[in-house]
């Protein structure tokens, strides 16, 4: 089962559902949410999904048909990847297969040197590239690599798998390879999901916001598995970065963004918080 159908299937609650573990003692979040008075206006937020995938549920014509059903702008994204785009020519042929329709162009590359097997030149003809960190290379104590999104991926000790997995985040957000929007921060393989609160410390999570801003790399909203979390949320909006929405779909899901919004006001967000590519479309 790939990943999309498993944490589609799956019905499970990931970081969004886990707010209730969260100590009052952290003053820095308790202090926000009562200073902000989270709720708030989502109508001057744009309506931008920027992870949206076609498929053979999905074709770029499905997509734009949606965008005018709702109002909800598209950006769909291509993965760079063994089964996905591995060279120049296939890179060519995806660009010159969307660019004709009103959505902005992504790439996702899987994993860090994906850049330097294709062309500059085309990779910058793209409105923006976003990249996750669910392929842990050596993830646990067996030196397995680890597929986040996988329910039978093995995490022997939290600890360990953190610090590689804290490795592999800042191999992504410390390269010097293209990169606009971390995508699906935060989100952790299943079966320690429950130690959410505990792995996710404030240190770790300062680290990878730090990371991000040194490079002014906006973070997403992923809603299909919900992370990050409001108090990470609130910390990067406190570093000054950007935001996305994303529904991480290639089906008739495409543009639900239910828990995007919901966190976006919560965390009292506005337009300026959020990365929209440069390229004018109609």
């Amino acid at each position: 089962m790939n990943r999309k159908k498993f944490l589609q299937a799956s019905g499970l609650l990931f970081a969004g559902s886990m707010m209730g573990n969260i100590k009052a003692t952290d003053r820095f979040f308790t202090d926000s949410i009562e200073n902000a008075n989270m709720i708030h206006d989502v109508n001057d937020i744009p309506m931008i999904d920027l992870h949206v995938h076609r498929s053979d549920k999905q074709t770029i014509e499905d997509i734009v048909a949606k965008s005018k059903a709702t109002g909800i702008q598209f950006g769909v994204m291509e993965n760079i990847a063994p089964w996905g785009i591995r060279n120049d020519e296939e890179l060519k042929a995806y660009i010159d297969a969307v660019k004709p329709y009103p959505v902005y162009i992504g790439l996702q590359p899987m994993s860090p040197g994906w850049y330097k097997n294709l062309s500059p030149e085309l990779i910058a003809q793209a409105d923006y590239v976003s990249m996750d960190p669910q392929i842990v290379p050596d993830g646990n104590g067996y030196g397995e690599q680890i597929l986040v999104w996988e329910y039978s991926s093995y995490i022997e000790d939290p600890e360990v798998f953190m610090e590689r997995n804290m490795q592999h985040y800042m191999a992504i957000l410390t390269g010097n390879e293209p990169l606009d929007i971390f995508a699906c921060p935060l989100f952790l393989p299943v079966s320690i999901q429950r130690e959410y609160n505990e792995l996710w410390t404030k240190k770790r999570m300062q680290q990878i916001i730090d990371a991000a801003k040194a490079r002014n790399i906006a973070i997403e909203i992923n809603d299909l598995v919900r992370v990050p979390d409001e108090k990470f949320i609130l910390m990067a909006k406190k570093a000054g970065l950007k935001f996305t929405f994303g529904s991480d779909t290639r089906d008739q899901k495409t543009g639900r963004l239910d828990y995007c919004k919901q966190v976006a006001s919560r965390c009292g967000l506005t337009k300026k918080d959020f990365f929209v590519p440069e390229r004018k479309i109609g």
